[in-house]
């Protein structure tokens, strides 16, 4: 069942980093290769992104940027929960961690810069250690 409860998503978040390098790249002509794995694309106005492995989009020869970690907090939370991401966020932005945030059915999902991934995780540690109290 998915959580709503704040408190409970917080102390509950439970982050997992997954070891792939992430990047995202822009196809303009809204292509995407068949064959190419993404962990998602997104339309907009100026083309398609897509959010890929690095070692995949240097296998098609894309061009792509933001080098990124793949951390997803674990927790089922609601689609409707208000304020779990705002405190994720926060945090990070509190120690100048960037985060751009994907929001799954099941969980949320948010890319790190590589070079932060490890202290976003204690950071998000940190979330989870507080909310308990």
């Amino acid at each position: 069942m998915s959580e709503k409860d704040l408190k409970k998503l917080c102390a509950t978040l439970s982050p997992v980093l997954a070891e792939p390098i992430y990047v995202y790249c822009l196809l303009r002509d809204f292509n995407l290769p068949a064959e190419l794995p993404t962990l998602c694309a997104m339309r907009e106005r100026e083309g398609l992104t897509a959010i890929v492995e690095r070692a995949d989009a240097e296998r098609f020869g894309l061009s792509y940027t933001f080098d990124a970690r793949l951390i997803t907090l674990t927790v089922h939370s609601s689609l409707e929960a208000v304020g779990f991401i705002a405190v994720v966020s926060r945090k990070l932005a509190d120690a100048g961690i960037p985060c751009n945030v994907i929001a799954g059915y099941c969980h949320d999902h948010i890319l790190v810069p590589v070079q932060r991934a490890e202290a976003a995780m204690a950071l998000l540690h940190d979330i989870a250690a507080s909310a308990d109290n």
